[in-house]
């Protein structure tokens, strides 16, 4: 019968520091030191996660969401060209975000979703 081999106190010592870095970098938001601040967008008291430095501009959490761009269903930051087609089981008109080219049948949504099942 073989003996479990043991780790060596090299390895552990390793495994241990890397499990420190990584409570370093991702700290839990609730052990997060919190500053006290003003928002520069609607002057209301409020806590950010870094200390203030004068000169720069500080936004509370609802002003920061406010600022930021909305971001598309399909997250590429694009709105797809949707193209007129025809599905080839069914006939009915449909619309497919490719330029459909006559060589592959097309499928509307319905007919598609049913060949994946």
């Amino acid at each position: 019968m073989k003996k479990p081999q043991k780790k060596s106190g090299v390895s552990e010592n390793i495994e241990e520091k890397a499990e420190q870095k990584k409570e370093d970098v991702n700290p839990k938001s609730e052990d997060r030191k919190m500053y006290p601040a003003i928002c520069s967008e609607c002057g209301e008291k409020c806590e950010v996660p870094f200390e203030p430095v004068e000169g720069k501009p500080v936004k509370c959490k609802e002003c920061y969401k406010k600022g930021r761009p909305k971001r598309f269903k399909n997250n590429r930051g694009f709105k797809r060209e949707m193209h007129e087609a025809i599905c080839s089981k069914c006939n009915k008109n449909c619309q497919v975000p490719f330029k459909p080219n006559g060589k592959k049948p097309i499928l509307c949504k319905e007919c598609y979703l049913k060949s994946k099942e």
